[in-house]
């Protein structure tokens, strides 16, 4: 279970602030989250730290379980510690897929789990197979379609079983078939391994087709130069 309270991250220059508030973030094992919002409202940001990629302003809890991961950020093994902790708990899904264009689809997957120390050939013929990746399997991304790239990344992520996959608009790239496609093969590869899967998207009446858990990001004024974007939670879908 991913628990957020009172979860904040700040940006800031000289004239303006963008505070994002991610308090009241609640995740099971196995859920599918969409995040949704106009452009600007701090998405990317969210996921970012949620991912433990980006530090958050102090006196916030993020709760993994019973383990505070905001805390790692001012622990002495601090970097080290964050490090384990995306390796082992997450998986991620970028949006323009992200892979190594000197290794081939296939060592792209397994990338995840030699960095993670969970090498397992099966689970990747596995994900392998699920996602049609087969004849692709010895191919470089070069060579692929972006909807091909697109499932190689969704492989990648689930390979070494992190407990949550965090996916940054996925499918924006993708016609609306290729979209559906990769977002449903995201969704239930990710339950069938029991991950959870967070993800933003633009894309409502697409994230409507599928049983999802909504959070909207809204933006607003709180004085001259500083805006909060805040979450709304929504009801979960019916499958």
């Amino acid at each position: 279970m991913l628990v957020t309270e009172g979860l904040r991250a700040t940006l800031r220059d000289e004239e303006r602030s963008f505070t994002l508030d991610a308090g009241g973030l609640v995740v099971a094992p196995g859920e599918c989250v969409g995040l949704t919002g106009a452009s600007g409202t701090g998405k990317t940001l969210l996921l970012e730290l949620l991912g433990l990629l980006r530090r958050p302003d102090p006196g916030g809890r993020y709760l993994a379980g019973a383990v505070d991961l905001a805390a790692l950020w001012i622990r002495r093994d601090g970097r080290a510690a964050l490090a384990d902790a995306r390796g082992d708990l997450f998986g991620f899904v970028p949006q323009s897929g992200g892979l190594l264009p000197f290794l081939t689809a296939g060592q792209n997957i397994a990338l995840a789990q030699r960095i993670a120390g969970r090498v397992d050939p099966a689970h990747v013929a596995a994900l392998v197979a699920r996602l049609g990746l087969g004849p692709v399997r010895d191919m470089a991304p070069a060579l692929l379609s972006i909807g091909q790239r697109q499932r190689v990344a969704i492989a990648r992520a689930l390979a070494h079983r992190p407990r949550v996959v965090i996916a940054d608009e996925p499918t924006a790239a993708l016609d609306p078939e290729n979209a559906a496609e990769a977002m449903g093969l995201l969704f239930e590869a990710g339950r069938e391994g029991g991950a959870a899967v967070i993800l933003s998207s633009h894309d409502t009446d697409l994230l409507d087709r599928f049983p999802v858990t909504r959070y909207r990001l809204e933006a607003r004024v709180e004085n001259p130069g500083a805006i909060v974007s805040a979450l709304t939670p929504g009801a979960r879908r019916a499958a």
